[in-house]
């Protein structure tokens, strides 16, 4: 292995000194393996999902959201929660709450749940259901082992919810942290910027 490779574990060694024996809070009587979002713990990561392996914990951080038609920028707090069962997909689970000037919460906001589905061809679908009323399907792939760029293929809207019509995400480590940026086109703007985000890792 390189010098840089010996490196780069060392550091990740030293990230997981406090998150190396957190997990998630286990169910001691289901009959059937527990959600694991510590690969040290619970069912093997399932071969179909080493591309992905990099996503797998708990990540908690602040962002910032803006677009036309809101009033901002606004910044909120954000929970990742990315897990396995040891089958061929990850399991999504994020919730948001809105932050004042000073960091104090305002209230809870987004929330979204989904499953990672990779394939054979390195495609990766991702659907994600949101607390308002819309569920989206993406498709992409690896750019390359720590950075993952998907894209809507389909928008489905409740009668009550927001035009939405695409998005696009870009997911990607960076010094150990999961940083994203996502786009969005709805109530009738073009493709453009709406939230980014830069979560550290919490369990795992």
């Amino acid at each position: 292995m390189s010098a840089s490779g010996d490196e780069a574990i060392a550091a990740a060694e030293v990230r997981a000194e406090s998150t190396r024996t957190r997990n998630l809070p286990l169910w001691d009587d289901l009959p059937i393996p527990n959600d694991t979002a510590n690969l040290r713990e619970g069912p093997n990561l399932n071969d179909a999902c080493l591309a992905l392996l990099p996503l797998v914990g708990v990540w908690r951080g602040e962002g910032e959201v803006d677009y036309p038609t809101i009033e901002g920028p606004r910044k909120f707090a954000q929970q990742l929660t990315i897990s396995h069962d040891g089958r061929p997909f990850l399991i999504h689970e994020a919730r948001a709450w809105l932050l004042d000037d000073d960091g104090n919460v305002i209230r809870p906001a987004a929330r979204e749940s989904g499953f990672w589905r990779p394939q054979e061809d390195d495609t990766i679908e991702l659907l994600l259901t949101h607390n308002t009323g819309i569920v989206e399907l993406y498709y992409g792939k690896p750019r390359n082992q720590t950075s993952w760029e998907l894209g809507t293929d389909a928008v489905i809207r409740t009668a009550t919810a927001k035009d939405v019509t695409a998005a696009q995400r870009l997911y990607g480590l960076i010094e150990g942290s999961l940083g994203y940026v996502e786009e969005r086109a709805m109530v009738g703007q073009e493709m453009q910027p709406h939230s980014s985000a830069l979560l550290r890792r919490v369990v795992g």
